[in-house]
């Protein structure tokens, strides 16, 4: 039998892993969105309108989601975790509150905005309205960052009768992992995003749809994962580098490393058999650890046997799910990487003018062929793969906390019943099932109906330029 302990942390992963998928998308989405709308105003071409439409009906799904889910979420600091407000709430609470006070109202009020102001408002309110959301989202993430961050690595605080109290909240906002968190949060999104659209655009390319504006965003999203990638790869680098000074343990778990020692190898591939305290069927490039944590291949890594007390307590994570969540995380970079680079190097070799130009052809679409779009569609969702993976390891990693070094996480669950929580986690994998894939439904319904040229209800008309640059509204043709 599963007790509490277990049960409620499961629960509340099941929760934060349906929740995150949807800011995930939201956060970035936003910008782009403000990118399609900045480049209509500024050629008049349609297809940036188009791509607007389309996409900004992806963005309010996404954004209700997250609002749904988020607030179910928020339910179990109460229900299933309510050590965690009476041992640090001073601090969880005030920064719950300001996500709420610069960022969910920003995007609430001005999303009414983005999705029915076309015919409303000048061109430039709804410009900067698009904008408002896409910085309310922004904050949102960023104050939402902070708070996990400083569960990371306190900081700020002072400790009274077994509470927290802020004595410095810059310390505590500003903790020693948050930028890193930040920055690669922000990529994360900003990858998931880029993969999204280049995925819905072959989808709707390879049912037909030849218009300029699935030519146009299924460019822009290689293009903007082929930027992005290497941008995450370096910020991944300064974050690992951060956790290994902060929560050497979780690093220790990540390479799969028991032994404290020098050159110790990349596992490309291990079986980490925690009861026995080894890995078998082992495959790693020598002193490849050693080389990236420690820029040197002599350099000392920690290992999991330094984080065994006397008594034979286990004081670091679960060793397998951090281990594996890593790869993944890792090896869906990897193919993120070769898809969206190799697709670009396809489409510099094209020559305009050659069979067509830059037009589609029977081989593919702008000299990218077929199977090369069918590897876009399959990956429309990867950026969710390795957003959940990365959330995993650095969630399961910092076990066995709830705030490092402050809160353990059993000193935090409720007493409820295990039967009760049990219920509960069985009915949440259900409707999230359900919504999940309804969601994912809905976005390739719609680009169906796209591709199919169904003519869809228009949001709004369109937001033409005037002649004094200025967006002017005029009914749609």
């Amino acid at each position: 039998m599963m007790d509490t302990l277990l049960l409620s942390r499961l629960q509340f992963a099941a929760n934060i892993s349906f929740h995150i998928l949807f800011p995930t998308i939201t956060i970035a989405l936003g910008w782009v969105l403000l990118f399609f709308k900045v480049r209509f105003n500024q050629t008049g071409e349609e297809r940036w309108m188009d791509a607007y439409r389309f996409w900004v009906k992806v963005f309010a799904l996404s954004f209700a989601m997250g609002v749904v889910s988020g607030i179910t979420m928020s339910f179990q600091f109460g229900t299933n975790w309510p050590g965690f407000m009476e041992s640090v709430g001073n601090i969880a609470g005030p920064l719950l509150a300001y996500e709420i006070l610069t960022a969910f109202f920003l995007e609430a009020v001005f999303l009414g905005i983005m999705l029915f102001g076309f015919r409303r408002v000048p061109g430039w309110v709804h410009t900067l309205a698009t904008f408002l959301v896409a910085f309310g989202t922004t904050m949102s993430a960023f104050w939402i960052i902070v708070l996990n961050s400083w569960m990371h690595t306190p900081a700020g605080f002072e400790m009274r009768e077994g509470v927290a109290h802020a004595t410095d909240w810059l310390a505590i906002i500003f903790n020693p992992s948050m930028p890193y968190r930040l920055v690669h949060m922000l990529l994360a999104s900003g990858l998931t995003v880029a993969f999204l659209i280049a995925g819905l655009s072959a989808f709707r390319w390879l049912r037909g749809d030849r218009s300029d504006e699935v030519r146009t965003t299924l460019r822009f999203g290689l293009m903007a994962g082929a930027l992005l990638i290497p941008l995450q790869i370096l910020a991944g680098d300064m974050h690992g580098l951060n956790t290994l000074e902060h929560q050497p343990a979780k690093v220790a778990a990540m390479e799969g490393n028991w032994e404290t020692g020098p050159n110790v190898p990349l596992l490309l591939f291990a079986a980490p058999d925690e009861a026995a305290r080894e890995n078998r069927l082992e495959l790693g490039i020598p002193s490849g650890a050693s080389l990236i944590l420690k820029h040197h291949p002599e350099g000392v890594v920690p290992g999991l046997n330094d984080f065994v007390s006397e008594e034979g307590e286990v004081l670091h994570p679960p060793v397998a799910p951090v281990f594996y969540g890593f790869r993944v995380m890792v090896g869906t970079g990897m193919a993120m990487l070769l898809l969206s680079w190799g697709a670009l190097a396809l489409m510099a070799r094209r020559k305009p003018g050659a069979s067509g130009g830059w037009l589609a052809t029977r081989r593919g679409l702008d000299g990218l062929p077929r199977p090369v779009i069918w590897a876009a569609l399959a990956m429309t969702f990867s950026g969710w793969l390795a957003t959940l993976a990365g959330w995993y390891v650095t969630e399961i990693g910092r076990q066995p906390w709830l705030v490092t070094g402050v809160l353990p996480t059993e000193a935090a669950v409720t007493d409820v019943a295990p039967a009760m929580v049990l219920s509960t986690f069985i009915a949440y994998l259900a409707v999230y099932a359900v919504l999940t894939a309804a969601y994912i439904g809905v976005l390739f319904y719609l680009a169906g109906k796209k591709a199919r040229g169904t003519p869809a209800p228009e949001l709004a008309a369109e937001n033409r330029p005037g002649p004094d640059g200025v967006g002017v509204l005029q009914p749609a043709e």
